[in-house]
């Protein structure tokens, strides 16, 4: 790939002073349109270390608003990035709708100086499936990633180190990390020749430029970022306008075979006694299991969601009771906010994701988007039904950080809710907890559990699967949960797993 670029490429300079004042003026006009169209816009710069990466980037930016771009530089991670998936960093870094981020080297760092220079084997071959599902999640929302190779020979290079050492000014520039890079070229050549075959995808394609000459690599770098931009802004001017409508009443619901929810006996119960017996020894256990999980430097993530009144909160608060609060964060999802809704749905989801040793506890989740959001015609079809796969890459992303991933859904029965609802309605102190929207939501019962069912089967994976709480009977619930909770960790640390069964339960007896 590398081999057949000209490294002699390059533009007179009467051509050059004709048509780059031209590109600088039309790529101003593409930001100003982008941003009018909400056009989010990535620029990532990788090369050979004095490729020109800082001076072309400068260029670039001199063409834009300034208040419209953000430009970082990717070092090593720090030792605080150095505590979440490797790929949290760069979610954090991402531009809101209409916005440019320019990034000086990006997430190949793992593929190039990682794999090279620390020679870590055992992290960067899965690198590959991470970048590629992140950049797909990215231009799959409509943001426009650009990707630079920029290219000089290691002749080239090493005439720009000598020349940058003889400036006492510019000295600094080269330093031990630097030489090497040059001493190791066919090794770094190799490893880049894999990457960019690897990562170069009709989605996000790399752009090769030959550095050699400036004038050649300022053109290429400006008409390539505006044509890319401008690919966008025609794409979106032709579709037609996205359709977001409610999900209507599913005529073949229930379906003639059984579904997952038919199977879930929530005439299961736990008596007042059982359930005190076993609750204080499950919270201590807990307890120890999460000083465990912190000396360990293992994260936990706890998913809840369930239908209105199917008690998530009590749930969550029999859960965090007996844990020191220091080591775990609940995060009440409600809907998303403006700055929110300006960047992927994933967005919101991976800045609060726990870092090593802390646990993470979701109160509804990143499943909104396919269970709330098809219902209630907040994304379209073609968004929900990507999601799946999005969620299931997130997750495993977060298992292969080491991340403890259990995920619970609530179940009730619609003459359950209806009682509880009654309940909260009829009590003073209860009737904060009912609104409107609850009855509401009450009458697409046959959406919710058409998507549920869905979700669950597509969603529930070896490395993240769903557990169904049999929640006619909180107390039972509220036990299985816990009990889960503290087998997932235990079983991550390498303990021995606690009962799966539930010998104290009962059938047909409320607690």
């Amino acid at each position: 790939m590398l081999e057949l670029l000209d490294p002699d490429q390059q533009i007179p300079k009467e051509t050059y002073e004709q048509v780059y004042p031209d590109l600088e003026i039309r790529l101003g006009a593409c930001q100003r349109a982008a941003r009018a169209a909400g056009v989010p816009v990535v620029v990532v710069f990788e090369g050979w270390d004095a490729a020109g990466k800082g001076k072309v980037i400068n260029r670039l930016v001199q063409a834009l608003d300034p208040r419209g771009f953000k430009v970082y530089t990717i070092g090593a991670p720090t030792e605080t990035e150095e505590f979440y998936p490797w790929m949290w960093r760069f979610w954090n870094l991402l531009p809101a709708a209409g916005d440019i981020v320019i990034l000086d080297h990006s997430w190949y760092r793992r593929l190039l100086l990682e794999r090279v220079e620390n020679d870590q084997a055992d992290s960067w071959p899965a690198a590959f499936d991470d970048i590629r599902d992140f950049e797909h999640q990215l231009t799959d929302s409509g943001v426009v990633l650009v990707k630079f190779w920029l290219h000089i020979s290691k002749r080239e290079q090493k005439r720009r180190f000598q020349t940058l050492e003889s400036n006492p000014a510019m000295s600094w520039r080269v330093g031990p990390q630097e030489r090497k890079q040059n001493k190791k070229y066919p090794r770094w050549l190799a490893a880049a020749e894999e990457m960019l075959a690897r990562t170069d995808t009709a989605n996000a394609p790399w752009t090769l430029v030959e550095a050699t000459h400036e004038r050649h690599l300022r053109v290429k770098v400006l008409d390539t970022v505006a044509a890319a931009m401008q690919r966008e802004l025609d794409r979106r001017a032709a579709a037609a306008p996205p359709e977001r409508k409610p999900m209507a009443v599913p005529a073949d619901w229930p379906p003639p075979h059984k579904t997952i929810l038919d199977r879930v006996d929530l005439s299961l119960s736990l008596t007042r006694e059982q359930y005190d017996e076993e609750l204080g020894k499950l919270q201590e256990r807990l307890l120890n299991l999460e000083y465990r999980l912190y000396d360990a430097r293992l994260p936990a993530v706890v998913v809840y969601e369930g239908c209105d009144a199917a008690g998530k909160g009590g749930n969550i608060r029999r859960l965090t009771r007996g844990l020191d609060p220091r080591g775990y964060e609940v995060h009440p999802v409600a809907a998303p906010t403006p700055q929110e809704l300006a960047h992927h749905f994933l967005w919101r989801f991976w800045r609060n994701v726990p870092k090593a040793g802390h646990i993470a506890i979701f109160d509804r989740s990143w499943y909104g988007r396919v269970l709330v959001e098809p219902i209630e015609g907040f994304c379209t079809e073609a968004e929900w039904k990507r999601a799946y796969q999005e969620i299931n890459e997130f997750e495993r992303q977060l298992a292969g950080h080491g991340t403890v991933i259990v995920k619970f859904w609530l179940q009730i029965d619609r003459d359950e809710q209806i009682r509880r609802f009654q309940d909260r309605q009829n009590t003073a102190a209860k009737q904060w907890k009912i609104t409107q929207e609850d009855w509401r939501n009450r009458e697409k019962w046959k959406q919710y559990e058409q998507c549920l069912v869905e979700m669950l089967e597509r969603t529930s994976t070896t490395y993240a699967p769903w557990t169904i709480l049999e929640a006619n009977c909180k107390l039972y619930a509220r036990i299985k949960a816990l009990r889960t909770v503290a087998d997932a960790v235990e079983s991550a640390l390498g303990g021995k797993r606690g009962r799966d069964s539930f010998p104290l339960a009962t059938r047909g007896r409320r607690g």
